[in-house]
């Protein structure tokens, strides 16, 4: 048995908690508040601030995992190579882990290193080397703080007017202590999607179909699988996640998103060393394992033969229409009786505005009419709160 030190608790921990528990390991579930939802399925939990080195180590002392697998991106990330070098495994590693938690060094690695096609892009901490940067850029751009997740402090700017608040904003939504921002080129993309792509320790780096998703202010909505993707660009996306995940090193699943422009072009956007938000879709039953088992059997070193499409499927996000210090009420009756339907409910204790609270998930046979199943999940998900999850937080 394995005693795996999950860091961040939320609803991609509690799924990859529940596949870890399945194959009979012991889970430690870390996060900032109590009753997170990975520590409503683990065997033990902790709350502490991830971005403190001391309780971090304290933490890591007292239960001494076997290995450490981050689920978000707040997180003291340079203690991760110390717990390495003292035989930790870290999942997917240390590296990957610190490169891919600040979108500067990711960038930089794809951008310079290996020479991939990203937005262009500047970095600023200060407001005039900011708008000294959009001069550059133009209109539109975009803005981000360089350690964020979920959309937090990201904008789109239009013009000068806009400017300021977008600088607040970026700065205000940084997680952790990194207070800088990132402006980009905006892409003209037809769409976004994500391949998941998972590097094994004795296999071939296998890639799940293509994901399709639609993001409100940098957050995921809604994803489908499989999108439906030229051969010669899928072919130029799993390059592109070869490459960069055999330069970040080390085992498991890769959330790497992409532009599609209106040319045809693939063009890298960005990548997270773990599950990925958008592949709460493969919950549906779309593929042979769903994402979190991916990251399991791959952090494990367990073999992964192969990954097959078995169903299309969509995702939509439940979001909170209200402030509650306490756990909402779900109005499940409608929503279960749609057939080849699924709900998650991920029990976040308390709820804000915006905040994502659950996902529904429609399945049907391949081939089926995607639009029609898009629909479907949207309604289901409004059916559960008696809102509608799209409005604009």
């Amino acid at each position: 048995m394995k005693k795996i030190l999950l860091l961040g608790s939320g609803e991609l921990g509690k799924e990859f908690a529940i596949a870890v528990k399945r194959a009979g390991q012991y889970v430690i579930a870390c996060d900032s508040y109590d009753n997170a939802p990975a520590m409503q399925v683990a065997d033990e939990s902790e709350v502490i601030d991830m971005l403190d080195g001391t309780a971090l180590d304290a933490v890591v002392e007292f239960h001494a995992p076997d290995l450490i697998v981050p689920e978000i991106e707040a997180i003291r990330t340079e203690r991760l190579l110390d717990y390495e070098q003292r035989g930790i495994q870290v999942a997917p590693s240390a590296r990957a882990v610190n490169f891919t938690m600040n979108r500067r060094a990711i960038r930089d690695l794809a951008a310079l290193d290996l020479g991939l096609r990203t937005a262009k892009y500047f970095y600023a901490k200060s407001y005039d080397e900011f708008k000294t940067a959009a001069d550059v850029i133009g209109f539109p751009c975009v803005v981000k703080p360089l350690m964020s997740s979920s959309g937090h402090g990201q904008s789109y700017v239009h013009n000068d007017e806009e400017l300021a608040e977008a600088y607040r904003n970026a700065m205000e939504g940084a997680r952790g202590d990194v207070k800088e921002v990132i402006i980009e080129e905006f892409i003209d993309f037809e769409s976004e999607f994500t391949l998941l792509t998972v590097t094994q320790k004795n296999g071939p780096t296998l890639f799940c179909p293509p994901i399709g998703h639609v993001q409100k202010g940098g957050d995921y909505r809604e994803s489908w699988q499989p999108f439906a993707l030229p051969e010669e660009a899928l072919r130029q996306a799993e390059h592109i996640a070869g490459e960069v995940t055999r330069a970040l090193t080390g085992y498991g699943i890769w959330g790497v998103e992409f532009f599609l422009t209106k040319q045809g072009e693939v063009i890298f956007s960005e990548l997270s060393p773990r599950p990925h938000d958008t592949g709460m879709v493969t919950l549906a039953h779309t593929t042979n394992f769903n994402e979190f088992e991916l990251h399991f059997r791959a952090v494990m070193g367990l073999p992964i033969p192969a990954v097959h499409l078995e169903h299309a499927g969509c995702s939509a996000v439940i979001l909170s229409p209200v402030e509650s210090g306490k756990p909402l009420s779900y109005h499940l009756t409608d929503a279960c009786g749609e057939d080849r339907t699924r709900l998650r409910i991920f029990g976040k204790p308390v709820a804000h505005v915006g905040r994502r609270m659950g996902v529904a998930l429609c399945y049907g046979d391949v081939g089926t009419d995607m639009d029609a199943l898009r629909r479907k999940a949207r309604r289901v998900a409004e059916t559960v709160l008696g809102t509608d999850p799209y409005m604009k937080k």
